[in-house]
């Protein structure tokens, strides 16, 4: 089984679903997608890996759309609040979401040696943490769940 990132797909597909899932959802509940949040949530979809809000920046006022650290910032504070942009803790680094709209728990598989990431699915309800926290009686709310290994091609580039 492939996860989904270190697979071969139809990019332009992945985009333009994403980008009409987000915008639904926006529509649904009322959110405002400037210009700016869809130009970031564009760029990181387009790019397909995970980037430093400076290199967001970049692309931003290259096409003159601000050259202030807070523009990117903003558009990603928005994106990530609600879910449609995840952090990467460990790269400090910002990826689209493989399944906008959908309700899921990400966990982040992060190759060391090329950086990309794929996003995977887990359930705090079950396993070890899952186990652990209903014995505490303790709900979790949110995690940042990160492995770091290698991908597949660099596997293959190593063997």
């Amino acid at each position: 089984m492939t996860t989904p990132g270190f697979e071969h797909h139809d990019h332009a597909s992945c985009i333009s679903g994403s980008l009409e899932a987000v915008e639904k959802q926006c529509k649904d509940k009322g959110l405002r997608l400037t210009p700016v949040r869809k130009r970031v949530l564009e760029i990181l979809l387009d790019e397909h890996r995970a980037m430093g809000a400076y290199d967001i920046l970049d692309r931003l006022r290259a096409e003159g759309l601000g050259s202030q650290p807070p523009i990117a910032y903003r558009a990603l504070d928005f994106l990530v609040k609600h879910r449609f942009v995840h952090k990467i803790e460990r790269l400090n680094a910002f990826i689209a979401c493989g399944h906008p709209g959908e309700r899921h728990v990400p966990a982040f598989l992060i190759c060391r040696s090329c950086d990309s990431v794929a996003e995977a699915h887990t359930d705090l309800t079950q396993g070890r943490l899952g186990d652990v926290a209903r014995d505490a009686g303790f709900v979790i709310e949110r995690t940042v769940v990160e492995a770091e290994g290698l991908c597949p091609k660099c596997q293959e580039e190593a063997a």
